[in-house]
Order: C-alpha cells, then sequence, then structure tokens
C-alpha cells in the first residue's frame, strides 16, 4: 500500500493569511496538491493544524484522512513526523508533497513512485535541473526517521543523510513555484 502525504499544517507567516486557502482556478491551493497525489496512492492523508474547519471544507468531496499536527508551529519536520506517525500499518512507502505547491508538472508523481519501485531505494527524490523537489518517496524502512523529524528541517535531512540510498529522477524542467508569498501568489495566478 502506497499513501499519499499532503502537508497542510504550515502558519502561513510569510503570507499572512491562510496561503493553503487561496484559491487558483476556482480551488483552493492545498486541493490542487491532493488532487496531485489521489490518482497514484492507495489512501490519502492530509496534515492540518488543530483548527482544521477550513482545510477540511476544502478538501470536500474527496477521501482523505486528517491527521492532525498539534504542534505546527515548531516546523515543518512535526508535520512529517506526524503524518507518518498516521500512516497505517501496512503502508509500504509514502509520497509526501507540500499543500503550497499546487502545479507538479504532469506525470511527476507516477514517475518518482516508478523510480523508487525500478531503483529499489528506500527514497525516490525528483531532481529539477540540479535542485531536488518535491514529490519524495519514503518506503517504509525509512518511516522511524521520519517519525523523529522535528524543527524546521523537514526531511531534507533523512535524503541527505545516505546519498546512496536515494534514487533520484532527473526533471528538465524549473522546480514547481510554491506559495510563501503575496508576490509568490501574484506570480502563480
Amino acid at each position: 500500500m502506497i499513501a499519499g502525504l499532503v502537508l497542510a499544517a504550515g502558519l502561513s507567516r510569510r503570507m499572512g493569511r491562510p496561503k493553503l486557502l487561496l484559491s487558483l482556478d476556482g480551488k483552493p491551493l492545498v486541493r490542487w496538491s491532493a488532487e496531485a497525489l489521489v490518482p497514484h496512492v492507495d489512501a490519502l492523508y492530509v496534515v492540518v493544524p488543530p483548527d482544521d474547519r477550513a482545510l477540511r471544507e476544502a478538501m470536500a468531496g474527496l477521501a482523505v484522512k486528517l491527521v492532525v499536527n498539534r504542534t505546527p508551529e515548531a516546523g515543518q519536520g512535526t508535520s512529517i513526523a506526524a503524518g507518518v506517525a498516521g500512516l497505517p500499518a501496512d503502508a509500504e512507502a509514502v509520497v509526501i508533497t507540500l499543500g503550497d505547491q499546487p502545479r507538479l508538472p504532469e506525470g511527476l508523481v507516477a514517475a518518482v513512485i516508478a523510480a523508487w519501485r525500478r531503483e529499489g531505494k528506500p527514497i525516490a527524490a525528483p531532481v529539477f535541473r540540479g535542485t531536488q523537489g518535491t514529490p519524495v518517496v519514503f518506503g517504509a524502512s525509512v518511516f522511524a526517521e521520519l517519525r523523529a523529524l522535528d524543527g524546521d528541517a523537514g526531511a531534507r535531512t533523512v535524503v541527505r543523510t545516505d546519498p546512496a540510498r536515494v534514487a533520484t529522477l532527473a526533471v528538465d524542467a524549473p522546480m514547481p513555484p510554491d506559495v510563501d508569498t503575496p508576490e509568490d501568489y501574484a506570480r502563480l495566478v
């Protein structure tokens, strides 16, 4: 079973308002991220902050399970840890993506999963013209490392621990933009 995990518990400090609920072509940003994973995973999980009502509404109609990060102010690592802790015991891998990165290239999720299966390494990550990005696939053998994350470093520390255990997928495109500031949002729309 391959799970999808959308990180959506951030505090939107640089945006100044809940960025994941901003509209892009009539849908909240976070919904774009969730819908990119749905066709490729067996179950989809979305990590949300304690007050998740608006995010729950943004996911209406999608088969998602919400996982609450009780301490989102402590950083992205806590969201990853909470999300991975919420996965079922039979999960063989998790595809982690950002809730504020709505325009993933067509076919990217499937290609990263295929690279993970083909290479047989615990981790598979896309590399956009030399820069590692998301979504990243993590096999169950590294779940304990992900559950131990804390702070803002995110899963990057797990990926960089041992490059030999990472299958990389070269993508000849720029990194898909994420939305952190009002200027980022303006460029996206």
